[in-house]
């Protein structure tokens, strides 16, 4: 019974938010909340949430701290040389930019994090995007699909939970996967290059130096002030396009579409009062060792980058006015995000709580035909599809792949084998409802998240079985 629940809670919830009746935070709290109570255990309901909130308030506070030090590295010009260098690779060509979103994702997800490449890619192309009319849905899902074969890196997450629940060492499980990651990387830019085509074909073709005078035109026209820099887009109503630049200029414009285009544009601009070139390498050599101290793990991850973020704004912001400026105009992604994950805290709680992601895992090993025992590897790298989207990478490699290990032991498949498939459902679990980093992502696009995920899953899905496909051509899995 609880397994049917499961799943039926899984599938209403990505029901109702793809057919948009409603929104994922009123989701990820009402529908888990309704099925607690189906399951007859309404009453502890409160715990489970509290449970929930308490296992995942360190990613919020992660999340949240993150979002300022990057935004503040994003102002202060850190990464202008990458996005310059990518953009003029791009060239406002449609096919370039959307293959530019996957190798810049791909290039900013050696830090480990999906939160803070979300943030640079879409803050690096989210104007591109705009002015020429592209589908949001593409950048963000090819975004998602490069970070997701990135996250096998063992400081990435899954290779080290692997590690762990089946007592291995992390490098051999990665390192022979290399070459089969290798093949999915390149997927994901091939199916970039056809997604950009299919874009440049409805489009046609810019400069870059057009878009900038149509900008600049734009600016003009509707007399708006970009504000960004000195005193803080969002801070208060002067950073407004008093006619909404960029208002009306693809599918997913919403009314307040003319201020985030305007701040978000401004990482092309080479004069944004926010620069602060003379601190260029004490930046750089600040975000090298925050993220090593993540790498070597010589302090948890929100502390890190709660004093990354304070440290940052004190040297580039020295004044309060300003600190105060940087933090309104990143206000609007931390509490979008923070509230978020804590509302998917409700879910997670009531989903583990209940019991219900236990019985799910032991059905779906159960349903494994006898058969299938010498090849359960294969079995392990395709149910990681479904099993790492519909639970957290916590639920499936500590409950469910010791199982599945298990069972392939019985039948000579080395825990080795079981551990490198178990890494091939990554690029699909990326865009998962129960990943937080997902909400960074489509919250500073501006996509829907129902929309991502109607795009995203069949080629993500696609992209896994590629990695799969190419692990046992190499004889890795």
């Amino acid at each position: 019974m609880l397994t049917i629940l499961g799943f039926a809670m899984i599938a209403t919830f990505l029901v109702l938010i793809m057919m948009k009746k409603m929104s994922p935070i009123a989701a990820l709290v009402l529908i888990p909340a309704l099925f607690c109570v189906f399951v007859g255990k309404g009453a502890k309901l409160g715990d489970y949430v509290l449970d929930g909130v308490t296992d995942l308030a360190p990613t919020a506070a992660m999340l949240m701290f993150a979002i300022v030090y990057f935004g503040v590295m994003i102002d202060v010009g850190l990464f202008d040389p990458i996005v310059r260098g990518i953009l003029k690779f791009c060239k406002a060509d449609p096919m370039r930019i959307v293959v530019g979103t996957a190798v810049l994702a791909a290039i900013v997800s050696l830090d480990g994090d999906g939160s803070t490449t979300f943030m640079i890619t879409v803050s690096a192309m989210y104007p591109l995007y705009k002015r020429l009319k592209m589908s949001l849905v593409v950048m963000t899902g090819v975004a998602a699909m490069a970070n997701g074969v990135m996250n096998t890196l063992p400081w990435g997450g899954p290779t080290a939970r692997a590690a762990t629940a089946l007592k291995l060492d992390a490098s051999d499980i990665f390192v022979p996967m290399i070459p089969a990651l290798a093949v999915g990387l390149v997927a994901v830019f091939v199916l970039s290059y056809f997604l950009g085509l299919r874009e440049r074909k409805r489009l046609g073709v810019l400069t870059l130096e057009q878009v900038l005078v149509e900008e600049k035109a734009e600016e003009k026209e509707t007399e708006t002030v970009l504000v960004g820099a000195g005193s803080g887009p969002g801070a208060s109503g002067t950073g407004k396009a008093t006619g909404g630049a960029g208002a009306g200029s693809g599918t997913d414009a919403e009314g307040d579409d003319g201020e985030g285009d305007a701040e978000r544009f401004q990482v092309l601009d080479p004069d944004r009062a926010t620069l602060r070139p003379k601190l260029y390498w004490f930046n750089a050599l600040l975000t090298v060792a925050l993220l090593t101290a993540m790498i070597m793990e010589w302090l948890p991850i929100p502390v890190l980058f709660l004093l990354g973020a304070a440290l940052a704004l004190t040297v580039n912001f020295p004044h309060i006015p300003d600190q105060k400026a940087r933090l309104a105009a990143h206000a609007d992604n931390v509490l979008n995000v923070s509230g978020m994950v804590f509302a998917a805290a409700v879910f997670t709680g009531v989903l583990q709580g209940t019991g219900m992601v236990d019985h799910m895992a032991r059905w779906m090993v159960d349903v494994i035909p006898e058969g299938m025992g010498p090849h359960m590897a294969l079995v392990t790298g395709v149910l990681s599809l479904p099993l790492t989207y519909f639970m957290s990478n916590d639920g499936f490699y500590f409950g469910v792949l010791p199982v599945l290990a298990e069972a392939g032991a019985a039948h000579g498949v080395t825990p080795l084998e079981m551990a490198r498939a178990s890494l091939v459902g990554q690029p699909l679990h990326m865009s998962s409802p129960l990943v937080p980093a997902v909400y960074v992502l489509v919250g500073m696009a501006k996509v829907e998240f129902g929309d991502h995920t109607r795009f995203v899953v069949k080629w993500a899905a696609l992209t896994c079985l590629v990695i799969l496909a190419a692990g046992m051509l190499f004889g890795i899995i």
